[in-house]
This record gives C-alpha cells, structure tokens and sequence, in this order.
C-alpha cells in the first residue's frame, strides 16, 4: 500500500468537504474540551481530598459574652469546655483561639479584599476551640455532645461543608458530562454523514480501483484516516483551549481562592497528563470506530 497516495487521499477528502470538516472538527473538539473539563474538575477534587483530608477540623464556637469577656480561656464555662475536650477520647488535639487571634487570621486571609476588612468587626469572630478528631467519622459525636454545653454558641464539622462543596463540583462535572455526550453524539452523526458524502463524491474514483484489483481495506481507508485525521484536531483545539481557560480564567479570576488555598491550583501537568492522552485516545476511538460502521453499513465501495 502507498502511503503517499493514501495521505493525498485523505488530503483531498478533507479539502473537499470543508464545511462539514470544519463542523466535525469543532463539534469533536467542544465535546473533547467539556470532557476534559470534567476529568480537571475530578483532578481537582482528588487534590482538595488529599490537601484536605488530614486537615478536617472540628469547629467549637463560643458565645460573644464568653469570646469578649475571656481571652486567655481561664474561667468558667470556657475553662471547663477545655478541659473536657482534651480528656475526650475522640479528640486528638485541641488548639485555642482567642478573638484576637481569629481577627488577625481573618486579616490575612482576605488580605486582598479591603472592602470585606472594613465591614468586619473582631467581636464578630467569636473565639474558637480547633479539634483535629483521632477518626473524623466520629465528627458527630462531637457535634452532639458539646452544641448545648453552656457558653458554646454552635459546633461546625468542617467535613461536612466539604462533602456539600464537593458534591456541587460533582454536580458541575455530572452536567459537564452531560453536554459532552450530547456533543459526543453531533460529532459522530457529522463523522458518519461526512464519511458518506466523501465516498459519494469519490464513487467513480474507487469503482475504477475495484475493477483493476484494489481491495475493499484499501478503498476504504482513506475515508476511515479523514476521520481519524479530523477528530485529532479536535483533539490537540479541545487541549489548546483548555490550557487556555486555565491560563486566563482559572489562575486569574481564581487567584485569590486559590493563594488562600480554599481551591487547589490546577498544575498545567494535569493537563497534560492524564488528560490530553484521554482526550487524544478517546479522539482516535471514537473517530475509528464511527467511520469503521459507517463505511461497513452505509457505504458500498
């Protein structure tokens, strides 16, 4: 088989049908970036997991006559809570912080956010009891015990905002899926009807190649390398734009969550691996498979 006359088939194939290429190739290439962006979303829920996971505290919040009134947590009730959290068995460390201490920590993390420091006021943090908890399953045992002990005015298990915020990027992933098979299913109906109408067009050309001895696997493989060839592109513009999205969307209008590490920093390496090789194989799959049954189906040459 000549590959040179194999390339120029596929050359003209593509050259012929440019309308509809283009409209695989972009179709293939939003699909592939919102399949992409779902994968970057379950990368980064893996990385909140791991930065995370074995930071999950147990917030105890005191009341705004004890936070004002004790800050060195030497009378009673303050005093009391302590002493029965550090002799609890389900509490591994208890760390204390005033109300000084809770504006200070306040200050710098929303540094960048003037607007937000003038409207706060330090007797609006209350001081605070950080539990690290020996097993974090055990979170509600805590959150029972100690939510109607004098002085204490709620206890917050920062698990469970986790859970609540992972399940809306789980959410946001689920719906990206979505539109990407939807997508996923336009690009293969394009696949399927650029495939045919390329074979229409080239009837006489492969009628002549049967009569003088071409196989059947040689006439049909330029029409199966056009769609490999399309879906490719696809692929490397859906990699392109999503390094570009990070580039302009995620690490800037991002930034200040992410310099307060509330949400990971997504590294371009993500992209690129695993990401870019999924895209790439599902790409070649897909494109393969599609001009495979079609030419086997619709098409007789």
């Amino acid at each position: 088989m000549r590959f040179s006359f194999v390339l120029s088939e596929v050359l003209t194939g593509l050259r012929r049908n440019v309308t509809m290429t283009v409209a695989m190739i972009l179709t293939t290439a939003i699909s592939l970036g919102l399949l992409g962006g779902g994968l970057l979303v379950v990368r980064m829920i893996d990385h909140m997991r791991d930065n995370f996971g074995d930071e999950v505290e147990v917030n105890v919040y005191l009341s705004k006559d004890v936070s004002g009134t004790d800050k060195d947590c030497q009378q009673q009730p303050c005093a009391g809570i302590k002493a029965n959290l550090e002799q609890d068995a389900n509490v591994e460390d208890v760390r204390w912080e005033n109300q000084d201490q809770a504006f200070d920590r306040f200050q710098r993390v929303f540094a960048g956010q003037p607007e937000l420091l003038q409207l706060t006021r330090k007797d609006s943090l209350p001081a605070t009891f950080h539990l690290k908890l020996k097993n974090p399953d055990r979170a509600d045992v805590i959150v029972q015990t100690y939510s109607n002990k004098p002085g204490v005015d709620r206890v917050e298990d920062q698990g469970v905002f986790l859970e609540r915020f992972f399940g809306v990027l789980n959410g946001v992933r689920n719906g990206t899926w979505v539109v990407a098979a939807i997508q996923a299913i336009a690009a293969l109906l394009l696949i399927s009807n650029t495939i045919q109408v390329s074979a229409f067009t080239r009837r006489t050309e492969v009628g002549i190649m049967r009569l003088v001895g071409a196989t059947r696997w040689y006439t049909q493989l330029p029409f199966l390398l056009e769609a490999v060839v399309a879906g490719l592109v696809g692929a490397v513009m859906a990699i392109g734009g999503l390094i570009g999205i990070k580039a302009v969307f995620i690490d800037n209008v991002l930034a200040e969550p992410i310099a307060a590490n509330i949400i990971p920093r997504i590294p371009l390496l993500d992209i690129f691996w695993p990401v870019a090789p999924i895209l790439i194989g599902v790409a070649i799959l897909i494109s393969a498979i599609t001009g495979y049954v079609t030419l086997r189906l619709y098409v007789r040459t």
